[in-house]
Parts: structure tokens; sequence; C-alpha cells
């Protein structure tokens, strides 16, 4: 079981916000990997148009659901555990540098629970590479991906 403060420090360091957040809470989060959850609630935005008659989760929204998760939360967990301050934290962002072998194995629908996995691959010089992967909550495979993000400084 993780921390729930570490839980809550991480999240209210996402730079993704409502509506645009799609993280819900972690779970689990180690130096090697982490386990979140987000359920695409009926009423998100995209729905509307698409699909109009037949709503599904775009695939764009998934790959960026497996990076807030897999890339964004993982390196600010893992920047705080190398001691990276929290004011520091704050005055960054992560940039979404890299997405290869992406793969849809199913759809998402609206309202439903997904689990979103990242396992490090490395950290070096700003640049975190994960294997990401959401599924179902029975275990069943909707996509992966390998991901990298950089961290840069907020230009304010």
């Amino acid at each position: 079981m993780v921390d729930p403060q570490i839980v809550q420090q991480v999240l209210s360091l996402v730079p993704q916000q409502p509506p645009f957040r799609f993280i819900d809470d972690i779970v689990e989060v180690d130096e090697q990997k982490i386990t979140a959850v987000y359920r695409f609630r009926e009423d998100e935005y995209f729905y509307k148009g698409h699909f109009p008659d037949n709503p599904i989760t775009p695939g764009v929204v998934l790959i960026e659901t497996m990076a807030q998760t897999g890339v964004v939360a993982m390196g600010i967990y893992l920047l705080l555990e190398q001691g990276v301050t929290v004011a520091e934290l704050k005055q960054m962002t992560t940039l979404f540098a890299f997405a290869d072998a992406v793969e849809f194995t199913g759809i998402v629908a609206p309202g439903e629970k997904v689990i979103i996995c990242g396992e490090k691959q490395y950290l070096r010089k700003g640049n975190l590479k994960t294997r990401a992967r959401i599924t179902r909550e029975n275990g069943e495979p909707i996509c992966s991906g390998v991901l990298t993000g950089t961290g840069v400084k907020k230009k304010r």
C-alpha cells in the first residue's frame, strides 16, 4: 500500500488538471512501477463529438492517460525520491516526447473505470521512458505502448 500523503503530493504536482487530468487515484508506486485508476465519466467533453451516436474514448486520450500516469506522475514521484523539492517541481512541466509501439486492443466506453500501469525503462538526463498499459478492472488489455517524456522549466 502506498502512503496517502505521497499520493496526494504527487497528484497535486501533476500539471494536467480537470477536465484534462485522467488520473483519479494512484494505488501503487515505487522506484520501478506505478499503478493508477481513472473512470471515464459519461459527461467527458470529447464524447459529444467522438462519436455522437456511439461515444468511445479517443485513442489520443488513451495515450494521454498512459502518459499522465506512466511518465508524468511516475516522474514526479522519482524526482521527489531523488530529493527534488516541491518548489522546484512546481517550476517544471513534463513534455511528451515520444510514443512507440502503441497498440489498441479494445475500446473504452463512457462510465468505464480503467487501470493504468507504467514500468520504468530508464530515467536519465531528465528523460523518463516507460512501458505503459491500460486494462479493464478484470485485467483485459485495452492499449499499451512505450512512452517518453522530458521535464522542462516553465517559461514564466
